[in-house]
Formats: C-alpha cells, sequence, structure tokens
C-alpha cells in the first residue's frame, strides 16, 4: 500500500462532506413535504390510508406528548416480544437452511433490546448463530422500525419547537407509516440495489463447502442497506462492514459512509423549514459538522503518526493492523468517524486496533452523546436537549430570560433538557464502575482494559453498538446491564424530550427584542461547541485520562 497524502485526503475529505451537505438540503425538503402529508398520492398514497384503516387513525387525529409517548413504548414492546420469541424459537421455523438452535434466553434478551433500541451491539457471531428468517424478519425488520421511530420523534420534537398555543405534537403512527413508506423504504432499496451491483451478495442460498472452508451466505444487501441508512450497525456478520460481502471494494465503503451521515445530516435543515428560518438549521448543522470535521481531522492524524513501537521493529509506513487495506487510512477515518458521531456502530476496521490516541476519538464522540449528526432522528432531539441547555445557561451569564423560538426556556423544560443531555452519561459511569469492580470484567489489564470496558457502555448507553472487540462481552453481567443501558439510554431521553416538545408547544410565542439572545449567529454556534465538550469533558474527563491518555503516554515512553 503506498503512504497516504495528506493533502489530497483532505481535499477528499472536505469533498465528501460537500457531498453530503448537498445532499442533505435536498432530501430535507422531500422530508419536510412527507410529514406535511403532501406527497400521498398514487401506489405510496392509497398503501398509505389501507394502513391507516387497518389500524384506525387518521392524520387528523393528533396527540398531545403524552400520547404520543404511550403509542411509542407499547410499538417497541410489541417489536421486542415479537423479536425475542423470534430468536428462542428460531431452530425450529423455516428459511433455516443451516439448522441454526434457538438463542439461548440471555442471547436473546440482549439481541432483542439491541435492534429494538437502534443499538445492534451484538453479542453472537451472525453467520454462526441467526437464520434467514431471523435475520430477515427478526433484525431487517427492527432495523427499519427502530429507525421510523427515531424520525418520527425528532419530527414530533420539531412540531412542538415550532408549534404555538397547542396541546398537539403529531400522530405517531402516522409519522411512523409514513417514514418507513416514503423515506426508509424507498433509499433503502436503491442502496441495496447499488450494493449489490458492486458486489455485495443477496440470496438464499445455504452455505457453500471448499475444501476445509465454510463460506457464508445470505441476504445480505438488503439489510446493509438499512443498517446504514437508518444508523442501526447490525451486520450480517461478525466483522460487519470490514467483511467482503458486507462491503467489497472503495466504493462500497464511500457509499456506507455516505449512507450512515444522510438522513441525520438532512435533520436540522427539516427543522428550518418547519421553523420558516433555514439559518437555525444551518446553525444546528454547523455544530455538528465542526466537531465531526475537527474529530476526523484529529483520528486521521493520530493513525498517520502510527506506533513508534512498531516503527522500532522495521515496520515501514503508517499502521495498517485491524483495518482494511482496500479502505486505506482515510476510509477508514472517514467511517470510523461517521459511525460514532451517529449511532451507527457499523464498523469497516477494528477500533480495537487504532492507536491510543486514535481510539480515543470514537470513543469521545459517542461519549458526548447523539449529538454530532447523531442517530436517525435520535441525533436532532438530542442536541436539542443541548441548545435548550446552551440558550438557558446563557441568559443566565447576561441576566437576560432565556427564549428559543420566541418562547421562554423555564424550569419544565430545562429538567427534561437535563435528562437528555445526563442520563447515557450517568449509566456509562454507574455501569462502568461496577463492571471494574467485577473480577474478570476487563478484558486486557491497564489502560487499554478500562478503555474497553468505559467504550462498551458508552456504545450500549448511547445506543451506538461499536466496541473495542478485545472485551468479552457475551457474560450474563454485560448482557443484562448491556441491555437495562441500551433501554434506557434510548427511551428515557426520547421521552423526556417528547415531554418537551409538549411544553413548548403550548407556549406562546414573542416578538424578538433587544435582550433575545440570537441562536442562529456564529457566536452561538461557538458557544453550543463549547456547552457540549464541556458537558462531555467535565463527565468524562477522569475515564480519558486513565484510559487512552495513560496508554498514549506510555506507548511514547516505550512501554
Amino acid at each position: 500500500m503506498t503512504s497516504p497524502d495528506p493533502l489530497m485526503d483532505a481535499v477528499a475529505a472536505a469533498l465528501f462532506l460537500l457531498l453530503v451537505t448537498g445532499a442533505a438540503l435536498l432530501l430535507s425538503g422531500y422530508l419536510h413535504r412527507v410529514f406535511s402529508g403532501s406527497v400521498s398520492v398514487g401506489l405510496p398514497g392509497r398503501i398509505e390510508r389501507a394502513v391507516y384503516r387497518l389500524i384506525g387513525t387518521s392524520p387528523e387525529e393528533e396527540e398531545g406528548w403524552r400520547g404520543y409517548a404511550r403509542d411509542l413504548l407499547i410499538f417497541n414492546g410489541i417489536g421486542f416480544l415479537a423479536l425475542f420469541a423470534l430468536l428462542l424459537l428460531q431452530g425450529a421455523l423455516p428459511l433455516n437452511p443451516q439448522g441454526f438452535g434457538a438463542f439461548d434466553p440471555l442471547t436473546a434478551l440482549n439481541a432483542a433490546v439491541s435492534f429494538v433500541t437502534n443499538t445492534n451491539w451484538q453479542i453472537y457471531s451472525g453467520e454462526v448463530s441467526a437464520s434467514y428468517l431471523s435475520q430477515m424478519a427478526g433484525f431487517t425488520v427492527q432495523n427499519f422500525l427502530s429507525a421510523a421511530t427515531g424520525l418520527s420523534i425528532a419530527i414530533a420534537v420539531m412540531r412542538g419547537l415550532t408549534r404555538r398555543s397547542t396541546d398537539r405534537i403529531g400522530n405517531f403512527w402516522v409519522d411512523m407509516t409514513r417514514s418507513v413508506l416514503y423515506v426508509l423504504l424507498p433509499v433503502a432499496l436503491a442502496a441495496a440495489l447499488l450494493l449489490a451491483s458492486q458486489g455485495v451478495i443477496q440470496n438464499l442460498d445455504a452455505y457453500v463447502t471448499a475444501g476445509p472452508q465454510t463460506i457464508a451466505m445470505g441476504p445480505v444487501a438488503s439489510q446493509v442497506a438499512i443498517k446504514l441508512l437508518g444508523t442501526n450497525g447490525g451486520g450480517f456478520f461478525a466483522a460487519n462492514s470490514a467483511h467482503p460481502y458486507e462491503n467489497p471494494t472503495c466504493v462500497t465503503n464511500l457509499v456506507e459512509a455516505f449512507l450512515i451521515l444522510l438522513v441525520p445530516a438532512a435533520l436540522p435543515f427539516v427543522f428550518g423549514r418547519m421553523a420558516g428560518s433555514m439559518r437555525q438549521g444551518w446553525a444546528i448543522y454547523a455544530v455538528m459538522l465542526t466537531i465531526y470535521a475537527a474529530a476526523l481531522g484529529g483520528l486521521y492524524a493520530a493513525e498517520l503518526a502510527g506506533n513508534p513501537l512498531v516503527g522500532e521493529l522495521g515496520v515501514l509506513g503508517i499502521s495498517m493492523e485491524g483495518k482494511e487495506v482496500r479502505s486505506g487510512l482515510l476510509g477508514t477515518a472517514l467511517f470510523a468517524a461517521s459511525t460514532t458521531a451517529t449511532s451507527c456502530g457499523a464498523v469497516d476496521a477494528m477500533h480495537d486496533s487504532l492507536t491510543p490516541l486514535g481510539g480515543m476519538v470514537p470513543m469521545i464522540l459517542i461519549l458526548l452523546g447523539e449529538v454530532v449528526f447523531g442517530g436517525v432522528g435520535s441525533g436532532f432531539y438530542t442536541i436539542t436537549g443541548f441548545v435548550v441547555v446552551a440558550v438557558f445557561i446563557a441568559g443566565l451569564m447576561i441576566g437576560r430570560t432565556p427564549e428559543f423560538l420566541g418562547k421562554k426556556i423555564e424550569a419544565a423544560e430545562m429538567r427534561m433538557a437535563v435528562v437528555t443531555v445526563l442520563v447515557p452519561g450517568i449509566l456509562v459511569l454507574l455501569l462502568s464502575g461496577i463492571a471494574l469492580a467485577l473480577p474478570g470484567a476487563m478484558g486486557n489489564p491497564g489502560p487499554h482494559g478500562l478503555s474497553e470496558a468505559v467504550y462498551a457502555f458508552a456504545s450500549m448507553s448511547n445506543n451506538n453498538g461499536s466496541a473495542f472487540a478485545g472485551l468479552n462481552a457475551a457474560g450474563p453481567f454485560y448482557a443484562l446491564a448491556g441491555a437495562f443501558a441500551m433501554a434506557v439510554g434510548r427511551f428515557a431521553p426520547a421521552v423526556a424530550m417528547l415531554a418537551l416538545a409538549g411544553s413548548m408547544a403550548e407556549k406562546k410565542a414573542v416578538p424578538p427584542g433587544p435582550g433575545t439572545l440570537p441562536t442562529a449567529s456564529p457566536a452561538f454556534v461557538a458557544w453550543m461547541v463549547l456547552i457540549i465538550l464541556l458537558v462531555g469533558g467535565l463527565t468524562f474527563f477522569p475515564l480519558l485520562a486513565m484510559g487512552p491518555v495513560a496508554e498514549y503516554l506510555m506507548m511514547a515512553g516505550g512501554v
């Protein structure tokens, strides 16, 4: 492999981000029309109306935040039970050419919670554990539904922020239907066809035996497309997007990174359209892009510098251990930053093999919460919590009543924003502390072992799904604690933000005055970035110092 050219790689990364930005702007207009009900025509429109008749609802029957949250929890509870039962009964069900038996109850519990919460944390190996029926009717279906759930919540939060003097924020069943029918299904279908044309497999054949080797087959392209578009991340294979059947070329690597960012990047602009001020959307997008670009640059620089201890052994060039040569350094850094900036968790390289500072970057992106683009829907409503906190703190500092979009931020909104911002971090600290106190809970000794455990709970609590794979998370503690972290980390912020949206929707908006804080200005963008980094830094600095920073100092000292 030739040595990378940092200048050319910087230009390529900039062009990639320009492409993402342009596509996000275009998609935002379509999403705005979808959720305003102006694209219900033709065959999709007839299917949409048939679904409403079947479940007994209509777009005119809107709910308050309590009804919306109730329907959300009921729907996802049913989805969990269906997937859990499917995994327990897998051995007796069809579409199982390899004859895989049932999942054990703890693994089934963890996997069902994982896919319902859009985390896709996997303590099993897909190609040796899951039948085609489980992959398609279980995991792939939940990839659609969990992404649609997040998108629906984000749209409901946008309505709450932009509506006035009402207690209605939408209809969960309508938003779910439109998310799947008009957004996720058509884009995922196009993506699956593109990936299949590049060599991602799609079949229902039995596994192929070639001498001593067994080559896995299966319906891969259809699952890979939605796992990326929906920021799910769960791979058909244990190697995830490092497997050549999931990600065969440098073209598919770029396409997959693009799909991860597409919908999360579009949602700030959807909000700008709904608020009647694209500058508001651009401000939130600028916050996301600023932190993402800094993280991407830091990860690239750390991996370009490599490990000096390897160089002392006479190995020249950058470190490619744990990376795919076909993706190269830029492809690896771009994918790793994208998958951890969102709540995707798909990987095209082993994050456990990154250099100490390189591995710290995806860890920080997860620990900051779903704010740097974030997951489909969840990224927008989480960064909205940070917006409320930033507005409130700024108001206190300048002695003025905090306002956002002409509505006062009061105690009720602050409580919900604090729940959204702090719950995932509290879960990380609490569960990591318990894990480190248990014998055998660390995969490796020393700072790297600490990093593995913290990364695991950061990934589960923030619904990411990637891992430092040196940690064995298949034991009872990690299975149960992980299921708890994924469920609370997903639904506590979601319900809190729906409550905030309901409260904001009831308020009257007042015209901006001389004391109004401009929330669409470059100064507010800088303030938002600072608040996000301060919250993350104050919460997790000791863990980072004892983990990746200590490991880097040991490496630099020749240990």
